[in-house]
């Protein structure tokens, strides 16, 4: 009896233990199963991922191959996009590929600091002098400082007008440009470890190479601190003429922001027609300057003498405005030009875009120009207000937006021959010599004094208008080269004939559609 349920317990415990290893058995094979499936998972996404990078990597290489393989193999991949769709994905999500001049290699006598005077395009000239001078005395060029003290009292540094990117590297392999001095001599500096000077006007390069060298090697460091017309018209050699041209032509090239704003001006105005630019010189700056007040109430030449003695760098004091004007000396007048440009036989319908800032007087100097050509805009009728918000109270920068409406101007008309006047009249000769009419401002007071008083009929006064400005008009020619009066010979920028289409290849000029018979 006790035997048998002993052999019952046994039998019970067997069956029980049997039970327990088929679950651990099982458990074991379930969880080895399980590491399996995910060892294979963790196998099959390394793998993806592998050749994920290497399919991307195939992709890199075969794009980086250029213009030579890279086109034969991508266009004879099936694809659903067409040629065109696949070169837009491309254009959108490569940068367009900068190809960089070579730096030149040259031993160093030192670093150059300019700190440019007057308004935008006086100091324009100045930078490309500098460039051209730092490449002739071998030197590092500080990317110049602007005039932050005449009377417009803009504040923009370079870079707010300028790309100085675009500056530094277009011409490094002429001349290496900083954008400020290493810390080492920036520290000098602080010091006052350096040397400043006024060059000479119109110097040639015997004085840098003899006067300002020597005063690199010693100093290391020199500050030109004035920098307008410090370079002789003629004379030099043909390279550093060549590389002013390219200075001014390619490497000054204005910030993305002013050079899209540009463009959509000329935009607006080439959907409605032709249009004429009009360089009207009669600011209260100008007059207060040039001491000329022909048309001005009592008021107003008052207010205009007292700014003259308020800013000291203003030589001259007492002017005779009239003897002035008589000279040729002063800029035409709203009225004297709404006369002339109708005596050239301008189109009255024609769009003038007036580049200037604020006219003297307002709209009461302003009523006979509108009269005669009811079709006048400025940048600010033609823009939007918050289009301008970022250039207001900077000058410069108002004055970039319209030099470059100035180049792409059917006609290009300055009333007085000043900076900016000269500079637009040699990039306009530089890209084709697009018409530009160089008034004679000393005939014409005489012309339009004659007409007003009744001693010329109309007919009489335009023909002899016209006559006198046949040959004024922007056309290839050599510069006037006074030697021991260079401030009176042709200036280097307003015909850099030496960068321009040669003299004895015949002249081909566009036809204006603003005046008849042209």
């Amino acid at each position: 009896m006790c035997k048998t349920k002993d052999s019952v317990e046994r039998r019970n415990y067997r069956e029980v233990w049997k039970v327990k290893m088929r679950f651990l058995v099982d458990g074991k094979a379930e969880k080895l199963k399980h590491s399996m499936v995910s060892s294979s998972r963790m196998k099959l996404w390394l793998i993806r991922a592998i050749m994920t990078a290497l399919l991307w990597t195939c992709v890199v290489q075969l794009m980086s191959i250029g213009e030579t393989w890279g086109p034969r193999l991508l266009k004879s991949w099936p694809s659903c996009l067409n040629q065109s769709d696949f070169s837009l994905a491309i254009d959108e999500s490569l940068p367009a590929k900068v190809v960089l001049p070579p730096k030149r290699v040259y031993k160093n006598n030192g670093y150059l600091m300019v700190s440019c005077n007057g308004g935008l395009n006086q100091m324009r000239a100045a930078i490309c002098d500098m460039v051209a001078i730092a490449r002739y005395l071998n030197v590092t060029l500080i990317v110049p400082e602007l005039d932050k003290t005449s009377f417009w009292n803009d504040p923009s540094e370079f870079q707010d007008i300028f790309d100085v990117d675009h500056f530094i590297t277009s011409l490094r392999d002429e001349v290496r440009i900083l954008k400020e001095l290493p810390p080492r001599l920036k520290r000098r500096v602080e010091l006052g470890m350096f040397h400043s000077l006024p060059p000479i006007s119109w110097s040639n390069l015997s004085y840098y190479l003899h006067q300002i060298l020597p005063l690199l090697q010693k100093h290391k460091v020199v500050h030109l601190n004035k920098t307008d017309a410090r370079l002789a018209n003629n004379g030099l050699p043909l390279e550093i003429q060549k590389l002013r041209c390219r200075v001014n032509f390619s490497a000054l090239r204005f910030t993305p922001q002013i050079e899209e704003l540009g463009r959509r001006v000329v935009k607006i105005l080439r959907e409605r027609g032709s249009f004429l630019v009009l360089h009207l010189r009669y600011e209260m700056d100008m007059l207060a300057f040039s001491g000329c007040s022909h048309g001005c109430n009592s008021d107003e030449v008052e207010e205009l003498t007292r700014m003259r003695y308020a800013y000291p760098w203003w030589k001259e004091k007492v002017i005779n405005s009239e003897l002035k004007r008589k000279e040729g000396l002063c800029p035409l007048t709203p009225e004297e030009t709404a006369l002339v440009l109708s005596a050239l036989g301008i189109n009255h319908n024609v769009q003038i875009y007036i580049a200037a800032g604020e006219i003297y007087g307002g709209q009461r100097r302003m009523s006979s120009l509108a009269a005669a050509f009811p079709n006048l805009v400025r940048k600010e009728t033609l823009l939007k207000p918050s289009d301008l918000i970022f250039f207001q109270n900077h000058s410069s920068q108002m004055a970039a937006l319209d030099y470059l409406v100035s180049l792409k101007s059917d006609i290009f008309v300055p009333t007085y021959d000043g900076n900016m006047a000269k500079v637009v009249e040699g990039h306009r000769r530089f890209l084709g010599f697009k018409k530009t009419i160089a008034l004679n401002r000393k005939l014409l007071v005489d012309l339009v004094d004659q007409y007003i008083t009744g001693s010329l009929s109309w007919d009489e006064f335009s023909s002899a208008v016209k006559d006198t400005h046949a040959d004024r008009i922007g056309n290839p020619r050599e510069r006037m080269v006074i030697a021991e009066r260079p401030k009176e010979e042709d200036y280097f920028y307003a015909n850099p004939h030496e960068c321009l289409q040669s003299l004895d290849e015949p002249l081909r000029l566009q036809s204006s559609p603003l005046i008849p018979g042209h």
